[in-house]
């Protein structure tokens, strides 16, 4: 299929609410003609941390209305549109039901095509809406719910080289944040407070980095802090702004050092297949920290590879990755109609071991 194809995209998958409109004529870049994204953050702020009933409602509340201004700022009409492209999992299961329910409303109304979305794969085909790179590339997909080597092979074919086994590293900064009395998103207070710290006064671990393969673990890293704080507590009666400091610094750079060494061993599996422009790309929130894509951009330097990041804007949920995803999908004749079904558990490597076990709806990663 070579024709133009302009998509809607819906998100909702966590705790924004994002509707875009791409665009995309063969053998040239893809255009973004609009992208809404409407955060959750003060509606969870008195928690802690993101409240699934109450991210589902905002989702219900939101989602037309993100809908018209995406359509608005792209000036067009939904009869303009070639097709609908929904995150169908997985994710919060009352979001992911709150954008496919409307993606069908709209199907129905339209006479649109739809097309369910691996949200997880909208993040890995992201670095092809940007960049327009050929596959086979690596991707390290590292965000608040997923952290993942994935060798994009195709649209629809992706390896799974190894993944966290139990906290995502997004997860576990908010963890820290929580713990250190930090504002949420955690990733970016533990950033902030992080560069004016000693990352050398508290000795936390690098886990697993003493087992082989590309498999990660960083729940026991935040229990590390949650115990160097209290013996900080437990020493002073407290904690000072330069203590946190040195705390999170510590934890920022076991984190980005556990990613830099489990990231260059996922890069020698991949060169070992001879890629003929060699990739890596990193994708998800935590992309956004500094020391993170600095670390990868020198061990890609170090390797010989292309290191590639995508702006921030659609390194966090965004539904622009979701339209293009749609698109691509769409070029290989996928289709959806009203069967389609939201799915909190789906793995983009169907044929891996499930990474965190695996229950009546699937396996989680």
């Amino acid at each position: 299929m070579t024709q133009a194809l302009t998509f809607l995209g819906i998100e909702s998958s966590c705790d924004d609410t994002a509707a875009a409109v791409v665009r995309h004529v063969p053998g040239q870049p893809a255009e973004i003609l609009a992208s809404i994204v409407e955060g959750q953050t003060a509606l969870h702020a008195a928690f802690g941390g993101v409240v699934p009933e109450i991210a589902a409602r905002a989702h219900a509340e939101r989602l037309d209305h993100c809908v018209e201004a995406a359509l608005a700022g792209a000036n067009l009409r939904l009869s303009d549109l070639d097709g609908i492209a929904v995150t169908a999992g997985p994710g919060l299961i009352g979001g992911v039901l709150s954008g496919v329910m409307l993606a069908k409303g709209l199907s129905a109304a339209s006479g649109l095509p739809m097309v369910g979305v691996n949200h997880l794969a909208g993040h890995a085909l992201t670095p092809r809406l940007t960049d327009a790179v050929s596959f086979p590339y690596l991707l390290l997909l590292v965000s608040g719910g997923h952290c993942q080597f994935l060798i994009a092979g195709n649209v629809d074919d992706f390896e799974r080289l190894g993944g966290t086994i139990d906290d995502a590293p997004g997860e576990a900064f908010d963890k820290t944040a929580k713990l250190l009395g930090l504002p949420q998103p955690g990733g970016p207070a533990v950033q902030a407070e992080a560069a004016q710290g000693d990352a050398r006064r508290f000795a936390f671990p690098r886990p697993l980095l003493d087992r082989p393969g590309c498999d990660m673990s960083f729940s026991g890293l935040k229990t590390a802090l949650l115990r160097a704080r209290d013996a900080v507590i437990a020493e002073k009666g407290g904690i000072t702004v330069q203590d946190r400091r040195d705390l999170c610094a510590g934890f920022q750079a076991a984190v980005a050092d556990v990613l830099a060494e489990k990231s260059r061993r996922a890069l020698e599996r991949y060169l070992a297949l001879n890629p003929p422009t060699p990739l890596l790309a990193v994708a998800g929130g935590v992309a956004a920290n500094t020391l993170i894509r600095s670390r990868l951009t020198a061990l890609c330097d170090r390797m010989g590879v292309r290191f590639l990041a995508p702006p921030l804007a659609l390194c966090t949920d965004n539904a622009a990755m979701i339209a293009w995803a749609g698109i691509e999908r769409f070029r290989l004749g996928a289709r959806d109609d009203a069967t389609l079904a939201a799915r909190p558990r789906w793995p983009l490597d169907q044929t891996a071991a499930p990474m965190i076990g695996s229950g009546k709806k699937g396996a989680k990663a």
